[in-house]
C-alpha cells in the first residue's frame, strides 16, 4: 500500500516488482505503461527500509515477486483497509493521494507530474489534481506573499 500512497505506483507496477529492482531508494520499473524500456521510482527511505526488510525476512529470490498476489486480491486488500477508517478506497486512490499529497505540500507540478507519476503529459496530472478551493487557494497566495 505504501508503495502506491508514497511512491505513487501502480498496483500492476507494484505487483511486478523483483528484488532485483531495489536499489536503496530507486525502484527500477521494467516494462512500464509508458512503453519505455524502464522507468525509476523513488521512495522514502523509511519505506525503502521497511521493504527491504520484507525481502529478506521473507527469503524472496532476486527474480522473484515481492509481492506474489494477483490483481484482484491487492484490489481486495486495498478495499478491506478502506473499510477499516469507513471510507470506499480503490488502488489507483493511492496513487492519486500521493500525486495530491505532493502538491499541496508545495512540490512543483512538474515534478509530480514527471517524477512521482511518471505522466508523458502534465495536462493528465492536472486532472488527477483536481480543483482547488477559493480557501486553499487563499492560502497559498497569503504564504506566498508573507
Amino acid at each position: 500500500l505504501e508503495l502506491m500512497a508514497r511512491g505513487g505506483m501502480r498496483v500492476g507496477e507494484v505487483l511486478k516488482l523483483t528484488p532485483r529492482d531495489v536499489n536503496d531508494r530507486k525502484l527500477i520499473l521494467r516494462d512500464p505503461k509508458s512503453g519505455k524500456e524502464k522507468e525509476i521510482v523513488f521512495i522514502p527511505q523509511k519505506v525503502a527500509d521497511r521493504l527491504k526488510d520484507h525481502i529478506r525476512e521473507k527469503g524472496i529470490e532476486p527474480d522473484q515477486g515481492i509481492f506474489p498476489i494477483c490483481y484482484e486480491a491487492a484490489r481486495a486488500m486495498v478495499r478491506k483497509e478502506g473499510e477499516k477508517i469507513g471510507i470506499r478506497l480503490r488502488p489507483h486512490d493511492l496513487r492519486r493521494h500521493a500525486a495530491t499529497y505532493a502538491s499541496r505540500s508545495g512540490v512543483p507540478i512538474e515534478i509530480v507530474s514527471k517524477v512521482i507519476l511518471r505522466h508523458a503529459n502534465l495536462s493528465t496530472t492536472q486532472r488527477y489534481l483536481g480543483k482547488v478551493s477559493e480557501a486553499e487557494a487563499m492560502r497559498w497566495i497569503e504564504n506566498l506573499y508573507a
